[in-house]
C-alpha cells in the first residue's frame, strides 16, 4: 500500500488544547492603520477588555467576554491602544486595555484572570482562542513600546501587528516564542516531574524554551538533558498550543529516553519520577491513591500524556 501524506485517521490532535478554538478570520493581507477605526465604525464590532491579568466577563449560564460597542465604551477602553484581532460570522473583533475601575464593576461583569478563564471553561472556546490572541498581542505591546534599536516611543500599525518608529523608521512585529514540551518515554513507563512552583500533586511533562538555531528536536534532546541528565533519541511531533502567558507556542512532542537513569537539575526541578501507564490513567482522571495528578484537560500537557496512555505502546 502507498503511503499517502495527509491519510491521518482523526482530526489533528492541536484541535482539540485550550485556546485553540479561535474562529477568527485575522485578513492579514487586508490590515491597514485605518483598520481600527473602520471597524469602530461597523455597529456589529465586538470587543474584548481585558487589564491587571484578568478579562472582563459578563456573567450568565455561559460567559460572555465579547462586548457590544455601546457597553464596552463604559468599561473605558483605550483608543490609542485598542487593536484590530479580524472578523467572526461578519464581526468586527477588536481588544484593548480597559481602564475601568475592577473593584467597582457592574453586578453581572466580573474580572477574572486568564489562567482561571482557561482551566475552568468560564467562557466558549471561540472566545477563549480571540482571548489569547488578544492577550499575547496587547501583552508584546505593553513590553515593546519602546524602539529596540534607539529607545524612541513606537507607534502603533497595522491594526496593532505592527509597530513603527518614528526616528530610526525601524519596523517591530508581534513576538512568539517557541516552547519545546516533552513527554519522555521508555517502554511502558514516562517520566513525569513538577516545579515548586506547581500545585500540590501535580505532575507534568518536561518544558523549556527554543533557542536560536536550533531545532524543535534538538531542543527536545537539549532541555531533557539539562534537567535530567537523560539522553533522548527519537522525537516525534504531536501537538502545538497558543499559550498567552505572555506569548508563547508550546510545541508538544513525544521522546524516547535512551536510558533509565536520571538526575534531576533541582534549580529547575522539585522532583521527578518513572510512572507505568496504569498509574498516569489514575492521575488524569483524578482517582490516584495519593492524589497525584496531571494538568488541566485542556494543556497540551495532558493531551501528550492521554495520548501516550491511550496508544497502549
Amino acid at each position: 500500500m502507498s503511503f499517502r501524506l495527509f491519510d491521518v485517521p482523526e482530526t489533528e490532535a492541536s484541535h482539540f488544547v485550550g485556546f485553540a478554538g479561535n474562529r477568527i478570520n485575522r485578513h492579514s493581507e487586508k490590515r491597514s492603520d485605518d483598520v481600527v477605526t473602520l471597524a469602530l465604525a461597523n455597529a456589529n464590532a465586538r470587543m474584548l477588555l481585558i487589564g491587571q491579568g484578568q478579562v472582563l466577563v459578563t456573567q450568565g449560564d455561559t460567559g460572555n467576554a465579547l462586548f457590544g460597542l455601546d457597553k464596552a465604551a463604559a468599561l473605558l477602553p483605550a483608543p490609542n491602544k485598542t487593536i484590530y484581532l479580524g472578523m467572526q460570522d461578519d464581526m468586527p473583533i477588536l481588544a484593548s486595555p480597559s481602564g475601568f475601575d475592577f473593584n467597582a464593576l457592574p453586578e453581572a461583569i466580573k474580572a477574572i484572570d486568564y489562567r482561571s478563564v482557561y482551566t475552568q471553561g468560564l467562557i466558549p472556546p471561540d472566545q477563549l482562542g480571540a482571548m489569547a490572541q488578544a492577550v499575547s498581542l496587547l501583552t508584546w505591546h505593553e513590553n515593546h513600546t519602546f524602539c529596540g534599536r534607539c529607545g524612541t516611543e513606537t507607534v502603533m500599525r497595522d491594526g496593532g501587528y505592527r509597530r513603527t518608529c518614528p526616528n530610526c523608521e525601524a519596523q517591530h512585529f508581534p513576538r512568539t516564542d517557541p516552547v519545546a514540551i516533552m513527554m519522555v518515554v521508555r517502554g511502558d513507563k514516562c517520566l513525569l516531574a513538577r516545579g515548586a512552583h506547581f500545585g500540590p500533586g501535580m505532575y507534568s511533562c518536561l518544558a523549556g524554551f527554543i533557542e536560536p538555531g536550533e531545532t524543535i528536536e534538538n531542543a527536545v534532546r537539549r532541555e531533557t538533558l539539562e534537567e535530567t541528565n537523560l539522553p533522548v533519541g527519537r522525537v516525534l511531533y504531536h501537538a502545538s498550543q497558543p499559550w498567552p502567558f505572555p506569548y508563547s507556542l508550546m510545541i508538544g512532542c513525544h521522546a524516547e529516553a535512551l536510558s533509565d537513569d536520571f538526575t534531576l537539575d533541582r534549580a529547575e526541578l522539585e522532583d521527578g519520577r518513572w510512572f507505568s501507564r496504569e498509574e498516569v490513567a489514575t492521575m488524569l482522571d483524578r482517582t490516584h491513591a495519593d492524589g497525584l495528578m496531571t494538568p488541566p484537560p485542556g494543556a497540551i500537557a495532558a493531551h501528550l500524556i492521554r495520548s501516550w496512555v491511550d496508544s497502549g505502546v
